[in-house]
């Protein structure tokens, strides 16, 4: 067996209320991170994004160099990592401590050789540095509190300047950089500064809703744009590649559109209202798109030329992918740990949301029977998924539901602390109440399987009205996680808390093998191909192993699938014969589509 990864589905940027989100751009390429995760997104092609997972802690900012040969990122303790992007290993130039503290942003300088990085460090705000060797290359000074954005001019003479918490930007020249002079044009927190492309200007917005323009080279201000004002923060401002424009994003949930020369607003975008549709970030993307982010992680893609709504909207989860299913032919579902559940295409790369009320909490489960969707979560409730919405209908669970399965009648079974809770068309069909505490479920024809924390799987019958036990499935050495029946009723797979998988003979009702245990700790999710033959699980160890029927002693291991650990697993389009699709996804957000090759 082999395998390949083809594709993958990013995560949208990560956001915070009241806080600007950095995003970069370079070419047809969008650059922004995510927990510890530094995302590069092709605008043009949706299925070639690529993901850079060497942080150990949480990213904050990250941009391509102007040369487009490396990226440099940030995170919240203060390193900068600066790798290959040209090529799939990302080979690591660099790593550097540049201060204790969090990184808000970063920037290279024109000839893609020093980087300025700012923030909120303990002994300093800011640090100027080679990025071949991180030697020093001058002094980023004159603030008093955390420094919020840097923009350097890519012309020499070199100048760059600081937008800082303090209500200052501060002016340096360089290289190496020296403290120049403070600039007091804002009254509250600046939240960003950006040099235009020629070198000619810079522009910065802040908390006190206003816009600067000043002198590239001298720093001193040149106008004040007062012309149709935003009602909110300004949290971001991108300029134009021809300079004579640049945009700026408010919390006011609007983008607007300015022109150098005449001072004057050309364009305005309105989101709409509510907490979500505050703009955090935006970045200048190619000739004509401004890409701009809101706080729900939504990027609102504008086409300059048309002052009307956005061009498209790129969708994603913020948030730990905690369960996928199956919605039809290459398309799946994936619920989140902010209750969010997105559908994706394998075909086109889009990811939509799932329209109609949700959840409001973590989705701990989703099961597919009969065209439909059924989801579960820790608001207590059950949910109907039908053609990518949620139905108005939904039903509340007793206790908090822990995992779901569906018969092929289309009842739903979900595992409380205290038994199993049968529902059907939206009404409780039976209980079973249990002396043990039950962990997982899985559901193949008239077959219900429990799994339980005395690390047993107990097989039952269901009626259409109860739930008989059969028989007593033992095999695992730890609590019992995740149970998939396969899709030909014979077997029966159970993963534990060990990292155990146990295979199990449905008609037989005995144990084939136990071999299933490269795993290192908890099988959170398990998968069978269309013809029953493969099954893949995906375990907190980060790995995605598939394992073979036929010979129990072979498999193929796919390391490190899932940085922070794989939570969910799926074949799409069933992964029979020779080969098949198989998607994982967990705690980065990232859904990775794989393609497996089953060998003779």
């Amino acid at each position: 067996m082999s395998f390949k990864q083809t594709s993958l589905f990013p995560p949208s940027p990560g956001t915070a209320r009241g806080t600007s989100t950095k995003l970069s751009a370079h070419k047809d390429k969008i650059v922004y991170t995510n927990g510890k995760v530094v995302i590069i997104r092709d605008l043009n092609d949706p299925l070639h994004a690529k993901a850079h997972t060497g942080h150990v802690q949480n990213t904050t900012v990250a941009r391509i160099s102007p040369s487009g040969y490396y990226c440099a990122s940030a995170d919240a303790m203060g390193t900068v990592r600066v790798w290959d992007t040209v090529g799939e290993d990302q080979v690591l130039k660099g790593e550097y401590k540049v201060f204790a503290g969090k990184i808000n942003d970063l920037e290279w300088d024109g000839e893609s050789k020093r980087i300025i990085a700012v923030g909120d460090g303990r002994e300093k705000f800011g640090h100027a540095f080679m990025m071949d060797t991180g030697s020093s290359t001058g002094e980023i000074t004159g603030h008093s509190k955390a420094i919020n954005a840097v923009s350097i001019r890519h012309q020499r003479p070199f100048r760059a300047a600081t937008a800082s918490d303090d209500a200052s930007i501060v002016f340096h020249q360089g290289a190496p950089y020296k403290y120049d002079k403070t600039i007091r044009t804002h009254t509250k927190f600046v939240q960003d500064v950006r040099y235009a492309p020629s070198g000619d200007h810079f522009a910065s917005v802040g908390s006190d809703y206003k816009i600067f323009l000043y002198d590239g080279k001298t720093g001193d201000t040149v106008a004040e744009f007062t012309d149709s004002p935003h009602k909110g923060s300004i949290m971001a401002c991108s300029w134009s590649p021809d300079s004579k424009s640049f945009a700026t994003s408010s919390a006011d949930c609007t983008v607007k559109l300015w022109d150098v020369e005449t001072h004057k607003a050309t364009k305005t975008w309105s989101l709409g209202t509510g907490v979500n549709n505050q703009q955090m970030g935006n970045v200048w993307s190619r000739e004509t798109d401004i890409v701009s982010l809101s706080l729900s992680g939504d990027l609102n893609v504008f086409d300059s030329r048309v002052a009307d709504k956005p061009a498209r909207v790129l969708i994603g989860p913020q948030k730990t992918i905690t369960a996928v299913a199956p919605s039809g032919s290459g398309t799946f579902l994936a619920g989140t740990a902010d209750g969010r559940v997105v559908e994706y295409s394998t075909a086109s790369g889009e990811a939509v949301p799932v329209a109609g009320e949700g959840h409001t909490s973590i989705v701990v489960g989703l099961a597919a029977s009969e065209g439909k969707v059924f989801s579960t979560g820790w608001d207590d409730r059950v949910r109907e998924i039908s053609s990518a919405s949620f139905s108005g209908a939904s039903i509340a669970t007793t206790a908090q539901p822990k995992a779901i399965a569906a018969a092929p009648d289309g009842t739903v079974f979900v595992v409380e602390a205290s038994g199993v809770e049968a529902i059907r068309n939206n009404q409780n069909a039976a209980h079973l109440a249990t002396k043990y505490t039950p962990s997982a479920v899985g559901a193949g024809g008239a077959l219900v399987a429990v799994g339980g924390e005395d690390q047993k799987v107990r097989l039952h019958e269901w009626s259409g009205t109860a739930l008989k036990e059969v028989t007593v499935l033992e095999g695992n050495k730890g609590v019992v996680s995740a149970l998939e029946f396969s899709p030909d009723g014979a077997f029966l797979a159970a993963g534990d808390s060990s990292g155990r998988i146990a295979l199990f003979d449905v008609k037989e009702h005995k144990l084939i093998t136990a071999r299933w245990s490269f795993h290192s700790a908890r099988v959170n999710s398990l998968t069978w191909t269309s013809d029953s033959k493969h099954c893949a699980s995906g375990s907190l160890d980060t790995h995605v192993y598939v394992w073979s029927v036929d010979n129990p002693t072979r498999n193929i291991a796919l390391k490190n699938a899932g940085p922070g650990g794989v939570n969910a697993v799926l074949w799409v389009g069933g992964g029979a014969g020779k080969g098949g699709t198989l998607a994982s996804a967990g705690a980065d957000g990232c859904v990775r589509v794989w393609e497996i090759t089953f060998h003779a």
